[in-house]
């Protein structure tokens, strides 16, 4: 009887240790565990840090000036005056950038630079922290506000505290306003030009503190039922989705009735000048005279529904 009993105690104080064992490595798995969620978090946080401490310091390196280049006398040939209408920042481009409050056709305000080309944000970006989401190809297309390290920024009706820059993966400087990294549009050929504005519900002018000029609102073109404008369009490109989305796109030009190479597929236009589409070949069928840029043909009743086009 003793030795059961001795038996019976030692099999229980065996088990008790197991389970003690197993108890204290379940803690030490799930301490691993809660360490290494803590290490992450904590690193991304220095990141977000280092990366501000850079975007401090490199700001604290630029100088800034209030007006206009003309009026603080920036040489010909350099900065804005230097940028092609719709390519990339030249080096001689990158020695100032000047941004001043203005009005562009229904954008009021809207940020412009020192040739008179607005400026646009991209809902893909981030503004807390800064950084932009547009590289490569997409760069090419929108153009990032570049400005040297010891440049100048001007300055004219914008508030020094919401200018900021942000270090590229590149490794180059962006200008940001309220945080959000700021773009040209290399379809904006001319000063006063907004063809960025809605485009792919992502792009938009962007106003002295950052936000979205004209409320974000897609841009709705005056359209009837009339005969063209005085000064119709010669070209058009007719994009495959709506919002000029660059998911498949087909140009036409000319004089009189074009017929488009693949019909019934476009969801949006753009265009400068009036035009008439046409749900049938050969200009027959259902019309609508449009006057400009639509971003959605569904508010006009010919998404999908455009089999040619006439010009003059």
């Amino acid at each position: 009887m003793f030795r059961k009993r001795m038996g019976l105690i030692a099999a229980t104080v065996a088990a008790g240790a197991m389970l003690l064992t197993a108890c204290n490595g379940d803690d030490t798995a799930v301490g691993s565990a809660a360490s290494g969620a803590a290490d992450v978090a904590s690193g991304a946080a220095d990141a977000g840090s280092r990366a501000a401490e850079a975007a401090k310091a490199a700001l604290s390196s630029l100088d800034f000036r209030g007006g206009t280049a003309k009026q603080n006398n920036a040489p010909a040939n350099t900065g804005d005056f230097a940028n092609p209408a719709g390519k990339p920042t030249t080096p001689a481009g990158a020695k100032w950038v000047q941004l001043s409050a203005t009005k562009a056709g229904d954008l009021d305000p809207v940020v412009a630079n020192g040739a008179g080309f607005t400026l646009y944000r991209f809902d893909k970006d981030t503004a807390d922290p800064s950084q932009s989401n547009c590289n490569d190809a997409c760069a090419v297309t929108w153009p990032p506000v570049i400005v040297d390290p010891h440049g100048k920024i001007f300055i004219d009706g914008i508030k020094k505290k919401d200018v900021g820059v942000v270090k590229r993966a590149d490794g180059s400087l962006q200008v940001t306003l309220g945080g959000w990294p700021v773009y040209r549009f290399s379809k904006d050929l001319k000063p006063g030009d907004t063809n960025g504005q809605g485009v792919g519900g992502t792009w938009f002018g962007v106003t002295p503190d950052g936000q979205k000029a004209g409320g974000g609102a897609v841009p709705v073109p005056s359209v009837s039922s009339g005969a063209p404008a005085a000064k119709p369009a010669s070209n058009a490109v007719l994009f495959d989705d709506k919002n000029f989305a660059d998911n498949g796109s087909q140009g036409l030009s000319g004089k009189g009735c074009q017929n488009v190479s693949r019909d019934n597929v476009a969801s949006s236009v753009q265009a400068e000048g009036s035009l008439k589409l046409w749900t049938g070949a050969d200009c027959t069928g259902k019309s609508k005279v449009i006057d400009g840029n639509v971003a959605d043909l569904a508010a006009i009743g010919f998404d999908n529904d455009v089999s040619s086009v006439f010009f003059g």
